[in-house]
């Protein structure tokens, strides 16, 4: 068996050195924050400590009893315990940085233009809030969806800027169906429209 190192077993002490539970006062201060995923609204609610330390954090998103309701109180919760028996926030947001899935898109936040997920999101902003500016900087357009670029050698045409107008008009869609409004799985085509196979609401069939 392999025994770890000397600076191995001092680092793995140094993370643990709290190991009792530090709860929030009764009275504290907290910050609301609302926000927009894709058309998809939010609130994200962080309790703080007296010295303005995060302590908890609530997540409401979508309707009550839905999946991606239940989904939000476990990470909130999870993540709340975990720094009231100290786990660092900044590893917490590198974790969850850059993770993908619905729904996802573009956001009304201009600090933060695209979020990968719901996840992504709200862990840049608590970086950016609570750990270092540098969470809210742009990433490179790798990380966001291609914005129909004309090719590089492409010539210029008179009716470029027309049909860039014309692209920009249509609703952004990730993936090849919409995400549901109601439980923010992605949906199934059904006929014209779509519909949800997780809760059955549809994007509009009569």
């Amino acid at each position: 068996m392999v025994q770890p190192s000397i600076s191995e077993s001092a680092g793995q002490q140094e993370l643990f050195t709290r190991t009792q539970r530090r709860k929030l006062p009764d009275e504290r201060k907290a910050i609301t924050h609302k926000f927009s995923i894709g058309g998809h609204e939010g609130y994200l609610i962080v309790g703080m400590y007296a010295e303005g330390a995060p302590g908890e954090i609530f997540i409401k998103m979508a309707k009550e009893g839905s999946t991606l309701s239940g989904f939000m109180d476990g990470l909130a919760l999870s993540i709340s315990i975990g720094l009231q028996y100290g786990v660092p926030l900044k590893a917490l947001v590198d974790k969850l940085t850059n993770t993908r899935f619905e729904p996802s898109g573009f956001t009304e936040n201009p600090d933060i233009r695209y979020a990968s997920s719901v996840l992504d999101y709200i862990a840049r902003w608590l970086g950016g809030k609570f750990v270092s500016s540098e969470y809210l900087k742009p990433r490179t357009l790798v990380a966001e969806p291609e914005l129909a670029r004309p090719p590089v050698n492409a010539p210029q045409s008179s009716t470029s800027s027309s049909e860039r107008v014309s692209s920009s008009s249509s609703p952004v869609m990730t993936g090849d169906a919409p995400s549901c409004s109601t439980c923010g799985m992605l949906m199934v085509p059904n006929g014209s429209c779509y519909k949800c196979a997780n809760c059955g609401s549809t994007s509009g069939c009569s």
